[in-house]
C-alpha cells in the first residue's frame, strides 16, 4: 500500500467535480504512447465527452454501457493530439492493469459524486 497525500479540507475537495459517466463508445488509439482507447462518455450533458484511458484489457463492446467514474473539471489534456476532456477513474489491480470505478448499481448520467 503506498502511504497517502497530505490532508486537504473539504473545501478543497468539494472544488473536484466527479460525476458518473456512461460509456457510449470506444474507439482504438494506436497513436497513444500506452496502449489506449479513446472513450466517449455522457456524463449528462448536450454531448459526450472524450477521454484516452488505459484500458485496452478489456474488449471495446464489454466497455460499452459501462457506468464509471469521472472528474469532469481538470483542464482538457492533449494527448497524441487527441484532447481528452475527463478522467476515468481507476485503480491498479493484482495484475497492474486498470480496473474501472463503477458504482454498484444504477446511476443516472451526470450524477454528482459526494
Amino acid at each position: 500500500m503506498t502511504a497517502t497525500k497530505d490532508i486537504v479540507s473539504y473545501q478543497e475537495f468539494d472544488r473536484i467535480d466527479m460525476r458518473i459517466g456512461r460509456i457510449v463508445d470506444v474507439q482504438p488509439f494506436p497513436r497513444a504512447r500506452n496502449p489506449s482507447y479513446k472513450l466517449a462518455i455522457d456524463i449528462g450533458a448536450e454531448r459526450p465527452v472524450w477521454s484516452s484511458a488505459q484500458v485496452t484489457q478489456y474488449a471495446c463492446e464489454d466497455l460499452i454501457g459501462t457506468l464509471v467514474v469521472c472528474v469532469c473539471n481538470f483542464a482538457p489534456k492533449n494527448i497524441a493530439g487527441f484532447l481528452s476532456e475527463v478522467l476515468v477513474l481507476g485503480a491498479a489491480g493484482p495484475d497492474g492493469k486498470v480496473v474501472l470505478l463503477s458504482p454498484r448499481g444504477e446511476v443516472s448520467p451526470g450524477q454528482a459524486i459526494y
